[in-house]
């Protein structure tokens, strides 16, 4: 229909011009052959009943599918910072290992200098036990000179001179006593000082060793502790991939649902506009019925009747007597009155279905304004109205 005194491109009802009946029955026909066995669709009996319960059904999926899209963001949402999680720990892992790496090449080298030390070490008492065995030897050889010179009787200056065939040999045994005894008191002395320098070696090895040790110790603490928080950090970073995996397996189940609201709601809207097809078909039928059954199309009243604010016989072409939802082209209401329209005349809410039977009443009265606004409505002409 179209709104009295507006502009005719944004306020028609419908959007097909008047019809012949020839072409109602045809689209009657059409939409029987729309909910055919072949169609996939389920029969839709053209009442209001029927698109009511289509119309509840829509909301409730497309509630299901907003519900649904609120999951897969939050899903969404939840992977990404999983993913960040992921991410700091690889991060922190690669930090720990590459610390790790450091404190094992320090502890190798600990380890290394320590058993140099320690081989050192060993050296050093191995000479010093062996100086003192030396100085031992060379104490016992003097002290059984010692033992001997007192025991034998004190040469003198005759005895010696007697012995000695020549003053050459003379002298030669007095020089070799005192080498002999030089080179014994110089043994000594030198035995002592190694074995003193021996065992400053192994005192200041000693030291180092204590202290390489220490250092192997500490490094072997920091080694351990690198490695258990290497531990723990993969041990984390699989759990968090494991809930990764969950959360995605879940978002492919989110979106597979929302493939499968979307197909059951276009579904739901191909039965309804089926529906309103096959009702609006129907309606144009009985019309063209009543028509033809009337002796002449002057017999019909153009004076408002059967409780409607227009006449009953356009309100059953249109609607049926239904107070249906919106059609494809928007109309709505027991009088298929579109939205722009609906506010136009003063109707209230975003559509005329919505709204109660009297506030459609008092708008279709104005639209209708005492039968001026009769071409308004296509099924007038179809009624033989206007």
């Amino acid at each position: 229909m179209l709104a009295k005194n507006s502009p005719p491109a944004n306020t028609r009802l419908l959007a097909n011009p008047r019809l012949p009946i020839a072409a109602v029955a045809l689209v009657a026909a059409g939409a029987v052959a729309l909910l055919g066995p072949d169609s996939g669709l389920r029969p839709a009996r053209a009442s209001g009943d029927n698109l009511s319960q289509l119309g509840s059904e829509l909301n409730a999926k497309q509630s299901q599918l907003n519900a649904n899209q609120a999951e897969q963001q939050r899903l969404s949402s939840r992977l990404a910072g999983l993913r960040q999680e992921i991410q700091t720990l690889s991060n922190q892992i690669s930090l720990v290992q590459s610390r790790e790496a450091e404190v094992a090449a320090t502890l190798r080298y600990d380890q290394a200098k320590l058993s140099r030390a320690e081989d050192a070490l060993r050296q050093e008492e191995a000479r010093a036990a062996e100086l003192r065995r030396e100085l031992g030897r060379a104490r016992h050889i003097l002290a059984a000179q010692l033992v001997a010179r007192y025991e034998q009787p004190q040469p003198n200056l005759v005895s010696v001179v007697l012995e000695s065939h020549g003053f050459n040999q003379l002298l030669e045994n007095l020089q070799f006593l005192r080498n002999a005894e030089n080179q014994m008191q110089t043994a000594i002395t030198l035995t002592r000082s190694a074995k003193a320098q021996a065992e400053a070696a192994k005192v200041r090895l000693s030291h180092l060793a204590s202290k390489d040790r220490q250092l192997t110790a500490a490094t072997e603490v920091q080694a351990h502790a690198l490695q258990g928080m290497n531990q723990l950090l993969h041990s984390r970073q699989s759990a968090l991939t494991d809930v990764r995996s969950a959360q995605q397996s879940a978002l492919g189940a989110a979106q597979a649902r929302g493939a499968q609201l979307r197909t059951a709601i276009a579904n739901v809207r191909a039965q309804q506009q089926a529906a309103e097809q096959a009702a609006a078909a129907a309606a144009a039928a009985r019309a063209a019925a009543a028509q033809q059954a009337a002796p002449s199309s002057s017999g019909v009243s153009a004076v408002p009747s059967g409780g409607w604010a227009i006449p009953a016989s356009i309100v059953m072409c249109e609607s049926g007597g239904q107070n249906l939802p919106p059609n494809s082209a928007g109309a709505s209401g027991y009088y298929q009155i579109l939205p722009s329209t609906w506010r136009l005349f003063g109707g209230s809410g975003p559509a005329a279905y919505l709204a109660s039977k009297a506030e459609q009443d008092a708008v279709a009265s104005r639209i209708w304004n005492g039968g001026a606004g009769a071409s308004d409505w296509v099924c007038a002409g179809i009624v033989g109205i206007g």
